[in-house]
């Protein structure tokens, strides 16, 4: 584990600059190519030694076996062309085709992803700052039972006490409508009867 400050890199792989890979790739394909195949054995040992993986040591020695009978059936065949039979001729034609595209396209394919994988490995971390070991206090919280004795006086103070000083009058008692107008029916009878009495008593005199 480490404390504060930025993680420790890796130490990387020391490696080729990229222009000694591409001299070095272009000088292994020309010599297998001219060779006609027969030192494609000398890439795949190249290849061995950089990637040290036992797959690329077991294809090196299928490489050199398959150049040493494709070495003996060249010298095995008659020194004029003419002689050659047309099977032997295509033959030893699909035999180093099939050599030099092998060869050459797993030794490309192989050391290009090789070191690609190294620089990827390579490449520095982004800094990553560590959080504090310790928690950050945090402020203090009363119990809840506390909160509710802090609180229960303040209700008490807030609810308004009645004065007993103070006469509560009794509302209006609402006169019902309908009486009223039997009043006043009444009222008016009345008055229509006296009316017709004066008439009266006049026109007797």
């Amino acid at each position: 584990m480490h404390g504060y400050g930025p993680t420790p890199q890796q130490q990387t792989t020391s490696r080729p600059s990229p222009a000694t890979l591409t001299t070095v790739r272009v000088i292994l394909v020309t010599v297998t190519v001219l060779s006609c195949g027969l030192l494609g054995w000398v890439a795949m040992l190249r290849l061995a030694i950089v990637t040290r993986r036992p797959r690329d040591w077991v294809l090196l020695v299928v490489v050199m076996v398959l150049n040493a009978a494709l070495f003996a059936f060249i010298v095995s065949t008659p020194d004029d062309p003419d002689d050659m039979s047309d099977a032997s001729v295509l033959l030893m034609l699909l035999w180093i085709v099939a050599l030099l595209a092998g060869v050459i396209t797993y030794y490309l394919y192989v050391e290009i992803r090789h070191y690609s994988s190294l620089r990827s490995l390579g490449s520095p971390a982004p800094y990553t700052a560590t959080a504090p070991a310790h928690p950050t206090p945090l402020p203090y919280q009363q119990h809840p039972t506390q909160q509710h004795q802090h609180q229960q006086p303040q209700q008490h103070h807030q609810q308004p006490q009645p004065n007993p000083y103070t006469v509560q009058t009794p509302p209006p008692t609402p006169t019902p409508a309908p009486q009223r107008l039997d009043q006043v029916r009444a009222e008016l009878d009345e008055l229509s009867d006296y009316l017709r009495k004066e008439n009266r008593e006049g026109e007797g005199r």
